[in-house]
C-alpha cells in the first residue's frame, strides 16, 4: 500500500534526509570540532594569542628594562616569572619573545603558502619548459645548505632595523620547495578537468584559470600547510636563535631565552621554563588544529567520524 502523504516512490526517510542536509562547510566543521584534540588546540592557541596580545600590557615590567636590585631572582609578586642574570623580567620577555616568534611564524608560514601554491600550479599549469624549469630550481634549493645560508646572512643584517625583516624573507625564501612539489602534483589532475578545459576554450587568463578555478580546489592543503608551517617557521626561529643567528639582542625571542636559560636549567630554572613551557603550548596546539582540519577536509579520513 502507497504512503499517501509522501510522492509515490519516495522514500520519506530521504525527505527527512534532505531536510538535514548540510553544506560542505558545515560539514567540515562538524568533522572538525568533533575530536578532543580540536578542541584542545583551539583553546591553547586562544590562550596563546590572549598573551601575545596583551601579555606586555599586564606585565609590570619592560622586555627590555633592567632592576639594578634584583639579578637572577626567583619569581615573585615584583617578578612573576624571575629575572635573568642581566635583571631583566622573564615574564615581560617571554611575552615578548612570544609575540616576536608568533609574527615570524605566521609570516613565513603565508609567505611559503603563497609561494607554493603560485609556482607549483604555475609548473603544472603551463608544463613544458616552465615546468622543467621550476623543478630545476626547486632541485637545486633543496640541496644548498640553507641553515648556514640564512645564519650567515642573518649576521649581516644584525641589529638594522630591516633584521626582523630579513628574517622572515629567509626563513619563507628556503622552505616553500616540498610544498610547491606537492601543489604541483595536485595541480596535474585538476588541470585534465573538464571545467578546466572549457575555461581554456573560452580564452580565459591562464592567471586567472590559475588562482579562481585551480587553487582553490587545492586549498584543503594549503590549510593544512599553512597552520604546519608555522610550527616549522616557529622551531626554526628558535633554533637558528638558540645558536645566536636569528633574534639579536636587546630585542628578544623564545629562541633567545632558551638560550640563555640552557646553562641555568637546572640552578635557576625560571629562567629556561617560562618560555620552554610556552613554545610547547605553541607547537602542540597548533600540531592539533592541523591535524583535526586534515581529518576534517579529507573525506577518506576515518579519524574525524562520520559527517
Amino acid at each position: 500500500m502507497t504512503d499517501v502523504t509522501s510522492p509515490i516512490g519516495l522514500d520519506p526517510a530521504m525527505e527527512l534526509d534532505d531536510a538535514t542536509r548540510l553544506s560542505r562547510s558545515q560539514l567540515v566543521m562538524r568533522r572538525f570540532w568533533r575530536p578532543v584534540g580540536a578542541k584542545i588546540g583551539t583553546a591553547g592557541l586562544i590562550f596563546i594569542l590572549f598573551l601575545a596580545i596583551f601579555g606586555l600590557r599586564i606585565a609590570r615590567w619592560d622586555f627590555d628594562e633592567v632592576d639594578t636590585n634584583a639579578f637572577l631572582s626567583s619569581p615573585s609578586s615584583e617578578h612573576w616569572f624571575g629575572t635573568t642574570q642581566g635583571g631583566r623580567d622573564v615574564f615581560a620577555m617571554t611575552m615578548r619573545g612570544l609575540r616576536l616568534s608568533l609574527i615570524i611564524g605566521f609570516a613565513v608560514a603565508t609567505i611559503q603558502v603563497f609561494l607554493s601554491a603560485v609556482i607549483g600550479a604555475v609548473a603544472a599549469y603551463f608544463g613544458k619548459w616552465a615546468d622543467r624549469s621550476i623543478l630545476w630550481v626547486i632541485d637545486l634549493l633543496l640541496v644548498i645548505p640553507s641553515f648556514l645560508l640564512i645564519a650567515v646572512i642573518s649576521q649581516q643584517f644584525a641589529g638594522s632595523q630591516g633584521s626582523l625583516t630579513m628574517f622572515i624573507i629567509l626563513l619563507a625564501g628556503f622552505g616553500w620547495m616540498l610544498s610547491a612539489r606537492v601543489v604541483r602534483a595536485m595541480t596535474l589532475s585538476v588541470v585534465s578537468l573538464d571545467y578546466v578545459s572549457a575555461a581554456r576554450f573560452m580564452s580565459v587568463p591562464s592567471w586567472v584559470i590559475i588562482f579562481k578555478h585551480v587553487i582553490p580546489n587545492i586549498s584543503s592543503y594549503l590549510i593544512v600547510d599553512f597552520t604546519l608551517g608555522v610550527v616549522r617557521a616557529v622551531m626554526a626561529e628558535t633554533v637558528l636563535s638558540f645558536f645566536g643567528f636569528g633574534v639579536q639582542s636587546p630585542d628578544t625571542s623564545l629562541g633567545t631565552l632558551l638560550a640563555e636559560g640552557a646553562s641555568r636549567a637546572t640552578t635557576s630554572g625560571w629562567v629556561f621554563l617560562a618560555p620552554a613551557t610556552v613554545l610547547v603550548i605553541i607547537l602542540l596546539s597548533v600540531n592539533f588544529l592541523g591535524d583535526s582540519l586534515r581529518d576534517a577536509l579529507d573525506p577518506s579520513s576515518k579519524s574525524g567520524g562520520s559527517a
